[in-house]
């Protein structure tokens, strides 16, 4: 069940000394205006309202802030009830996007502030501590988590892909206090590690030492020419193609008619391309040289890179085509409670799968009708798609039960028979269309 917004917001639960410092469901109709500050900064600014889209498992429940306008950049911001630091805690960043017009190119990301914050001038320039959340244009569909340190945008290394469907899902961050993050699509998680060793925020412990030099005398050919090494006499003299000494004149050729015969090339076995001489050890190869490194004088161990003071959390995206919803946008250093947020709303998925397939039917009986009352042939239904990788089986039997493995192997035999007919078929055909001797 959702967990009604001003409970969520203005409550900020407590359980066992954890926190929820934002909870916003958008249940409560136009209530979230008085929460959220659409900036000021350019007046072509997209608009958003609340809605559950345009089919959901429960009308009330599953509304969300739904972007409306294609071509449009959004802005639009709110204040966390109760700032915080999360130094010396977890950090769990949760919110579900459900890009329902099939996005082509747009983000669905939120963006995680401090306390100096203007939501009025709010733009894509505005400092911030986090970014998070999908980011898809054209066949690029990826997941953002941008840390901000001292002063500057690093991203994460690894790459997460973002789904591409039109239903609803969930993106959970979670960064602890040993400096270690997870990134979770759905409950699964899609990335883990070090936030050292997966963001460039520090320079290299090591670096090559600015005083070292490859000796003038570093010998570093590993193998030299073979001076003693002589041309054969007549290397030179080898050509590169010889006639066929397996062809012969074909029976039907005409001399006076076609030429003098002449054997097609071959490539000559002896051949062996332009001469070089071969190549032998250096005896003073040294070896590859290798740079000495030193202790890197601008590297400081920083044990505080994943603490933040947070005010304010914002959506600041473009997007080319409208549509998009934002929800249960959730803020804690709670696991469990995230994990208890996560589990109440995947629950409700197979329902607005459900609603999403009964959209659809809608949709294509529409066009029936359109197409009839306009007397043209109505448009064919696609053919449903299966995700083979993601599919499984509704019965799995340890064994192929004995008369199942019989009909397969029976339809095996009969399949390779008719394709065996099909190919005789075709020979047959292109050798009724070759000319007899008469017609050349």
């Amino acid at each position: 069940m959702k967990i009604p917004t001003i409970a969520a917001i203005l409550g900020l639960a407590s359980i066992a000394s954890a926190e929820v410092f934002l909870f916003e469901t958008f249940s409560d109709g136009e209530g979230w205006k008085d929460r959220w500050t659409p900036s000021i900064y350019r007046e072509d600014l997209g608009k958003l309202e609340v809605s559950p889209g345009k089919w959901y498992s429960d009308e009330v429940s599953k509304a969300g802030l739904r972007t409306t306008e294609d071509y449009r950049f959004y802005a639009v911001s709110s204040k966390i009830p109760k700032p915080f630091s999360n130094k010396d805690k977890d950090l769990v960043i949760q919110f579900d996007v459900k890009n329902e017009q099939d996005i082509d190119c747009g983000g669905s990301y939120l963006k995680f502030f401090g306390n100096d914050f203007d939501s009025k001038t709010f733009n894509g320039d505005s400092n911030y501590n986090i970014m998070f959340g999908p980011d898809i244009c054209g066949p690029k569909a990826m997941v953002h988590a941008i840390f901000n340190y001292n002063g500057t945008n690093y991203d994460l290394k690894k790459t997460v892909s973002a789904p591409k469907d039109t239903l609803t899902h969930t993106y959970t961050l979670t960064v602890k206090p040993d400096q270690t993050y997870s990134i979770d699509i759905d409950g699964k998680e899609k990335a883990a590690g070090s936030l050292l060793e997966d963001w460039d925020f520090l320079p290299p412990k090591k670096i090559k030492d600015p005083n070292a030099s490859k000796p003038e005398d570093w010998v570093d050919e590993e193998m030299i020419v073979d001076e003693t090494d002589v041309k054969p006499e007549n290397y030179d003299a080898i050509p590169e193609f010889i006639p066929d000494p397996t062809a012969k004149k074909p029976e039907d050729w005409d001399d006076d008619m076609d030429g003098d015969w002449e054997a097609p090339s071959i490539a000559n076995p002896d051949y062996k391309g332009p001469w070089t001489p071969k190549m032998i050890p250096n005896p003073l190869y040294k070896g590859e040289w290798v740079h000495p490194e030193i202790d890197n004088p601008e590297y400081k161990v920083d044990n505080e890179i994943y603490a933040y003071e947070f005010g304010n959390v914002g959506i600041d995206v473009w997007q080319v085509k409208s549509g998009t919803i934002f929800d249960n946008i959730l803020i804690t250093d709670d696991v469990k409670e995230a994990k208890k947020v996560l589990d109440e709303n995947k629950a409700s998925r197979s329902e607005e799968e459900g609603a999403f397939a009964v959209y659809n039917e809608k949709l294509q009986e529409e066009a029936k009708k359109k197409a009839e009352a306009e007397g043209v042939a109505p448009p064919e239904e696609p053919a449903e798609k299966i995700n083979l990788e993601a599919y499984e089986p509704p019965i799995k039997f340890e064994k192929v039960p004995e008369p199942a493995a019989e009909a397969l192997e029976k339809a095996s035999e009969e399949i390779v028979e008719e394709i065996k007919e099909e190919k005789k078929e075709e020979v047959e055909e292109e050798d009724a269309k070759k000319p007899v001797k008469d017609e050349l």
